[in-house]
This record gives C-alpha cells, sequence and structure tokens, in this order.
C-alpha cells in the first residue's frame, strides 16, 4: 500500500527543508536552554558538526567552539550573561563577524538566527575611525593655533621693546642695532603668519616641506634676537655658537622646532644658561640646545613629547607655557626625517638635539651673510636690466644693486621692446624681471623678445609673488631662476653669484 502523506505532513516536509538550506544559521533552544536543532548553516558558521553542538547551552557551545579554534571571541549586549544567543557578536577565527538574534517560541524555548555581518561592521568600524581621526585632527588644529598665537607673542613684545629703545637712542650705531633686531622680529613675525596658512594641511598629513640647502647661521642669528632678551629677563647666559655649515631641510619648519627647543630650555631653566651649538655627527649636522635647568627623569623621556604633559606641578606654572612645544618639535621633525632626541639627568639640565643633513654651502639660497662678505665686490662693473613697473620696488632693487657696485638700466616701454633697446647704453651682464608686468606681459616672454635683440644672450632671474604651484613650474620649466618675493638681498645675491660665475651650479639648486 501507497503511503500518501497529509497536507500538514506535506508542509511540515517543505518547512524542514527550508530549514536545512537556508543559507543563514538556525538553532532552536529548549525552554531549558539546550539546543535542540540547528541547520547546516548554524554548524558551519561554528566549523563543526550538528551532532556536536546539539544538548549544548549557549555557555557550553561558546566554550566548546572556542576550544576548537573556530570561535575566538564574543561581545555580548551590555556585558549581559551569557545565557542566550541573542544580541551577540561572535568573532570568528577567519575573520567573520557573526550577529545572533533571538526570537521566542510559543512553548518557551527559543530560536536562534545568525547572519554574517563582516562587511556591515567593518564599514562601521571605518565610519568611527574616521570620525575619530576628523575630530583629533579639528582638536589639534585648535592646539597649533593658540601655540602660535603663543609663539607669535614673542617677536612682537621684542618688536615693541626695540621700537622704544630705537626712539630713545643717542647713537647712530645704536638706532642700527635696533633696526636690524627689528628687521628680525619682523621676519619672524612673517614666518609664523606663513605656517599658519598650512596648519590645516600638516593636521591633515597633506604638507610637503620645501627643502632647501642653507647656512644654519641662517637660523642661528634670528635665534639670537628673537630669545636674547627673553634670556636676560630670566638672568641666564644665552650662547648661540656661530656655525657657517650649510644644512638640507626647510628653513622655516626647523627654526620652528629650534624655536621651540630653546623657548622651553628657558622656561625650564631658572639659573645658569642656555647653550645652541652644532658638531658634525657622520653625514649630519647635530643642532643642540642645552640647558642647566631642571632636567627630565629618564622614565618622562617618551612622555615630555606627548601633548600638554607636564611632569610636575611646577611645570605647569612655568611661564603659563601650553606644553605644546616638544609635541609641535616632534611633528615637524617627523614631517622632514630628522632624528629629534635627548639626554637628561634629573636636577642637571637638559641636551634636546636634532640630526639634520649636510649640504654644500654654494648650493644654498638665501640669508647668507658668511658668503655675501666672501664674494664682496664681485659684481662691480656690471650692467644689470631691470624689468619691474612697479616704481617703489624698482627705485629699491637699483638702489641695492647699484649698492653692490652695478650699472643698473631699466626699461618702462614693454610694448615697443625693439626701440627701448636701441636706446640702452650697453650690452647688460644680467636681467632681473618681475614675472607679471603691466599690460598682463609676462617677463619670462619678455626676456625671451629681449635676447633675440641684444647682441648676446644673457641669463635672467624672475621674481614674483604668485606661489601658485602650477605657476612656480611653469617658470622653471622654461629653466629661469626663481625668487619669491619680497626677495632678501642676501638671497638674491648667492642667485646672482651662482648664474653668473657658477651656472653650472644652476641645474642643481632646488
Amino acid at each position: 500500500m501507497a503511503i500518501t502523506e497529509s497536507p500538514e505532513g506535506d508542509q511540515s516536509s517543505h518547512e524542514a527543508t527550508a530549514l536545512r538550506h537556508l543559507q543563514q544559521g538556525l538553532g532552536i533552544w529548549s525552554v531549558s536552554g539546550q539546543l535542540e536543532y540547528c541547520n547546516s548553516a548554524f554548524a558551519a558558521s561554528f566549523g563543526v558538526p550538528q551532532s556536536a553542538l546539539v544538548g549544548l547551552n549557549v555557555s557550553e557551545l561558546l566554550e566548546f567552539t572556542k576550544r576548537q579554534g573556530t570561535l575566538i571571541g564574543f561581545e555580548s549586549p551590555n556585558g549581559a550573561p551569557v545565557l542566550r544567543l541573542h544580541g551577540m557578536l561572535l568573532i570568528c577565527a577567519d575573520g567573520r563577524v557573526l550577529s545572533a538574534i533571538d526570537s521566542a517560541l510559543p512553548s518557551g524555548g527559543a530560536i536562534s538566527l545568525l547572519t554574517d555581518v563582516t562587511e556591515a561592521r567593518r564599514n562601521s568600524m571605518a565610519l568611527v575611525q574616521a570620525r575619530d581621526k576628523a575630530t583629533a585632527a579639528d582638536q589639534s588644529k585648535s592646539r597649533f593655533l593658540r601655540a602660535a598665537n603663543h609663539d607669535l607673542r614673542q617677536p612682537l613684545a621684542s618688536l615693541k621693546i626695540l621700537v622704544y629703545s630705537c626712539l630713545v637712542a643717542d647713537k647712530e650705531a645704536d638706532r642700527k642695532q635696533a633696526l636690524h633686531a627689528m628687521e628680525v622680529s619682523v621676519s619672524i613675525m612673517e614666518d609664523l603668519l606663513g605656517a599658519l596658512l598650512n596648519i590645516g594641511q600638516l593636521d591633515a598629513g597633506k604638507i610637503e616641506p620645501s627643502v632647501a640647502t642653507f647656512q644654519i647661521s641662517a637660523i642661528l642669528t634670528r635665534l639670537q634676537v628673537q630669545f636674547a632678551h627673553q634670556a636676560r629677563e630670566k638672568g641666564l647666559d644665552l650662547r648661540i655658537i656661530p656655525s657657517k655649515l650649510a644644512v638640507v631641510s626647510d628653513r622655516v619648519l626647523l627654526e620652528r622646532i629650534l624655536s621651540n627647543l630653546v623657548s622651553n630650555a628657558i622656561n625650564y631653566t631658572e639659573v645658569g644658561r642656555v647653550l645652541v651649538g652644532c658638531r658634525r655627527h657622520g653625514r649630519l649636522l647635530r643642532i643642540m640646545v642645552g640647558d642647566t635647568g631642571i632636567g627630565v627623569a629618564p622614565e618622562h623621556h617618551d612622555a615630555i613629547f606627548a601633548e600638554f604633559y607636564r611632569v610636575s606641578d611646577t611645570q605647569a606654572q612655568a611661564r603659563h607655557s601650553l606644553g605644546l612645544g616638544l609635541n609641535i618639535a616632534q611633528r615637524l621633525s617627523a614631517i622632514l626625517g630628522h632624528t629629534l632626541g635627548l639626554t637628561s639627568e634629573l636636577g642637571r639640565g637638559s641636551l634636546f638635539f636634532i640630526d639634520v643633513p649636510i649640504g654644500n654651502v654654494w648650493h644654498s639660497g638665501g640669508d647668507e651673510p658668511e658668503i655675501s662678505e666672501r664674494i664682496g665686490g664681485e659684481f662691480a662693473g656690471l650692467c644689470c636690466l631691470v624689468l619691474e613697473d612697479d616704481r617703489i620696488l624698482r627705485e629699491a632693487i637699483i638702489s641695492l644693486l647699484e649698492r653692490w657696485g652695478m650699472t643698473v638700466v631699466t626699461i618702462d616701454d614693454f610694448d615697443h621692446v625693439a626701440e627701448a633697446v636701441s636706446t640702452l647704453d650697453g650690452q647688460p651682464d644680467i636681467i632681473l624681471t618681475d614675472y607679471r608686468l603691466r599690460g598682463r606681459i609676462q617677463g619670462t616672454d619678455l626676456v625671451g623678445t629681449l635676447n633675440d635683440l641684444l647682441d648676446k644672450p644673457c641669463p635672467a632671474i624672475v621674481m614674483t609673488a604668485d606661489t601658485a604651484p602650477e605657476v612656480i613650474a611653469s617658470i622653471r620649466a622654461q629653466g629661469f631662476p626663481l625668487l619669491i618675493k619680497p626677495v632678501s638681498p642676501p638671497s638674491l645675491r648667492v642667485v646672482m653669484h651662482n648664474l653668473l660665475f657658477e651656472p653650472g651650479l644652476m641645474a642643481e639648486l632646488p
């Protein structure tokens, strides 16, 4: 006799088939909490046979699968006792994350459904990390701005004192010295304000250092002017040993690092001195800032570079410092790829140092007093053609070049260059041109026209206040040495020397 299933039996068969082939893991728990049934997907989630799981309660199931090495951990909601799978996240050894949801049965038992949420969890964690990173960047930017404001007040305070000193000075030499110090203070403020424009990029990790070769004396001289008054105010002997060596770095960022180290040394030194000096360290120049201050115990050597870190309450009150100087120095050192280190002993002072690559002094590009004096008089008798449509700036450049012993000629009519060239007294040896001239004429184009008209082509230097990357790249691609306004006399002199007397070096200049 054939057996015919009833409709109810037929439905039960379909339900059983559906449970067996359900892609999500499904388990049925008894009223007492034991697993009565699980489909193959449920068992496969733990990498064990179905028969091995049936009869286990939740705690036993978790322990068993952990011993088997298929489950490495789980997260229960709000740290609740492990009685049900509901709300749990199961962390599998293969990297999968399963979410468990329970549904109550009329009989008092429960059904657990396992869902693979690996991708969703990764996306969620990525969003959390992105949010935390953005929050940290915003906080870091705010702290950096406060620190920059603090640093900006130092040269401003010096400037106020120097203005008063200049007004009451009786001797011309004293006035000149005060004016020179004022110039340095203004230059320091200018650099700090320029650095503020890049803070967003710095915190976002997108800043690209402007690496060049320059003499370390350019920074050492400015440090002396910047901190001399503050050191005298505390009765400290600030000694900065000169050096004629050149280094390869970003001058603004390196000066910021050293300024923070010197400021830190003065802040935490009550008696004695602060010494800044340089020493060769293989192919590197080790720039050192030493003090006779309170020192740092070995267990704090790493921690003091953290933001707002204080070794003691006494330090927290020292000159109302924000505690960001060393952290900023470390961040900038990392950007530049320079090693920043510390040797110190509690109660016996500290020595901070930074190692910077040594460069070729003749590749240096600005603020080079030693070079300027060494080659003084070398431009005497040469002729410079100046193309600058700003009358005040043109007169200043002419005055500077004439002090160097040069003859200066100019062209005012950029639309009739041929006629203007015919009126020149002689053949120029070098051309100094602004990039943007009136009438939308580009200095680089004008130089090309002039060299076609002159008896022999002569080299040219381009000046511009436009720091757009595409403009700078265009000028350099045309083979012109470039100086960014405001142009410093030492920088101009070095480039002129290289262009006129050592043109082979120009290809190596940054």
